[in-house]
Parts: C-alpha cells; structure tokens; sequence
C-alpha cells in the first residue's frame, strides 16, 4: 500500500502540534514524519526520533542530490527540511505521514504529491488570540513573541493556498474536525 500524507501547518501558537498529537493516539495508521535539521542536538533530544540531526555540509549535500521533498535555510548553515526517504520509509511499514511543518514546507510538499495529500491549515481565531496564547505557554522571550506574531499575520495569508482551513477556536472541536477529515481522505 502507498499510503497518503497529511500536512498540518500554521503559525505558532495555532494548537497544530496539538491536535497532530492527539491524532497520533487515534487508530489511524498514521506515523509522524521527522525533520533533518543541522542545528545541535539539545540535550533531551535524540537522533532519529526528535530529529535526524546532520551536518550543514551533508543537508547541503542531500538538497544537490535533490533527496529533500521541502527544506529552508532558517539562518546561515541551519537547515530544517523533510527527507524523501522519511516518506517511503513510513509508506513502507504501511502507514500514512503526518507532518507538522512551517506553511511554505507544507505547500512545497502538497505540490509534491498533490493527490495524494490533504492540506490542512490551523487558523487561530485571530491574531490577537494568538499573541495571547504564545504569551500564556511562557516560552518565548517578548522579542520572540512580536517575531512569531509578525511572521503569523504573513502566513495566514497562505490559508487559502491549503485544502482544508481548521478555525481552532474550540480545541476539542477542532481534533474532530481534523480526524474525520483524515478519516475521509484516506478511505477516498
């Protein structure tokens, strides 16, 4: 079987790592794909679960050997990006991805694979909202939180780019949301 694949993206603080999770710990047959990235290893992080963790020079290596499905150089030498080979390793244990990934990645990998993905875009209620939440978790710095809150009024300008747009103004009611979505899709 050649399973399907769901992208989740949205700005920070929209709940998508949430709701990913919650429908990890359903029946769904669906595996989490993990991301490369060159930045160090943290200390509580481990290779090949948190992240496959590579050097600048090897991502760069991979991206010339066109191995990556979606990639960005965050800063200069720190890479983030989604391996070809994290798909068919998932396709071939027979599951379906799921990825939580930034909104340019998530359409970079629906353009890969545009029948066989469901975009899906997690819209806060509004952006104050979303401010309030990045406030609430207390783990950004007040400059990270303007940051974030700027890159989100440019990313939900990409809502409509995705095929389906998630309004996470009631948790519970989104995670349905999402599922019976995920649900359709794979049985279509």
């Amino acid at each position: 079987m050649e399973g399907k694949l769901f992208i989740f993206s949205a700005p920070s603080g929209s709940g998508k790592t949430t709701i990913v999770r919650n429908l990890l710990e359903k029946k769904l047959g669906l595996e989490f794909s993990i991301s490369a990235t060159s930045r160090p290893k943290r200390e509580n992080e481990i290779h090949e679960k948190d992240y496959y963790f590579l050097s600048a020079d090897d991502i760069k290596l991979k991206i010339a050997n066109d191995e990556f499905l979606e990639w960005e150089e965050v800063y200069e030498d720190r890479f983030y990006g989604t391996l070809r080979s994290e798909v068919e390793r998932i396709w071939n244990e027979g599951k379906h991805v799921i990825f939580d990934v930034d909104v340019v990645g998530g359409l970079n990998i629906k353009k890969s694979y545009p029948q066989k993905a469901l975009s899906i875009f997690v819209m806060p209620p509004s952006v104050e909202e979303l401010e309030r939440r990045l406030r609430y978790r207390s783990t950004d710095s007040e400059e990270d939180i303007k940051t974030r809150v700027n890159k989100a009024s440019k990313e939900l300008e990409y809502a409509r780019e995705f095929d389906l747009v998630i309004i996470n103004d009631d948790l519970e009611k989104a995670i349905l949301e999402a599922e019976n979505a995920v649900r359709n899709f794979i049985s279509s």
